[in-house]
């Protein structure tokens, strides 16, 4: 009994040994050639037609809760005429770049999850090696990239469409000046703040493609084993994005210093 317990107690970190080998395949099998173009350019569009539509329709209230509440909060200091720059940090710094990776890991992730987990369990990716074909080449290493790529691109919309919907909700139900709320951006934002964003939003799709692309291509256990590489997929991703964008934001605030009004 001693022994069982003791391997469930090990079994997170034998994962987590495993998949952080196969990012480090992956990473390796970046720089060989050929590069699948095709595989890249097709997939690239899969997954930014699964998750723009949604991106697009979960930005709007993201940046109206945004500007509701942090207008609200700073009418009480009388300092309203920082609002939209209040919004602009909390949509390009965090909403952004978190709703954009849910969005990546959610439906991106499980849909490349599911596809190499039926791969595995009709032995295709067997066939594969014993043809001389990496399937870490073949497979996962454009789909990661096409992950990356599209998650730079939606973080993109959320901020865009984040700020619009902010600006509205602050004009329409606020009574905010529109002057007031696009003057006062630069106000307390700055340009690393968007690169920041940017670099979550890379990193972040990184981390969703690399994580599904394991579970699916370990999946056992015939279809049920699929769907339950799926779950782990997602619930894994959503864990580790958290931590490691507050790790990002961190370093963030320790080396770049914050703009004073």
């Amino acid at each position: 009994m001693s022994s069982l317990t003791a391997s469930r107690v090990l079994a997170p970190v034998g994962t987590a040994g495993n998949l952080f080998a196969f990012g480090l395949d992956v990473a390796r099998s970046l720089f060989r050639r050929p590069f699948q173009m095709r595989e890249f350019i097709q997939q690239a569009w899969f997954i930014a037609s699964v998750t723009i539509i949604p991106t697009a329709l979960v930005a709007i209230p993201f940046g109206a809760v945004i500007a509701l509440q942090v207008g609200g909060l700073i009418k009480q200091f009388g300092a309203q005429s920082f609002t939209g720059s209040a919004a602009v940090l909390a949509v390009v710094r965090e909403a952004g770049p978190i709703a954009t990776s849910l969005l990546i890991a959610g439906a991106a992730g499980s849909a490349i999850a599911a596809d190499l987990g039926a791969r595995k369990i009709r032995e295709e990716l067997d066939a594969m090696m014993v043809l001389g074909i990496d399937p870490i080449q073949r497979l996962v290493v454009p789909r990661v990239l096409a992950c990356m790529l599209v998650a730079v691109f939606l973080n993109g919309l959320v901020s865009v469409v984040g700020v619009a919907g902010g600006y509205v909700f602050n004009v329409v139900l606020q009574d905010g000046t529109p002057g007031a709320y696009l003057a006062s951006f630069t106000a307390l934002a700055q340009l690393p703040d968007l690169w920041q964003g940017m670099l979550k939003a890379l990193v972040f799709g990184l981390i969703a493609a690399v994580v599904a692309c394991y579970k699916g291509m370990n999946a056992k256990g015939g279809p049920k084993g699929v769907g339950d590489a799926v779950n782990e997929s997602v619930v894994i991703t959503f864990m580790l994005l958290f931590v490691v964008n507050f790790v990002m934001s961190a370093i963030y605030f320790q080396l770049v210093p914050p703009k004073t009004g």
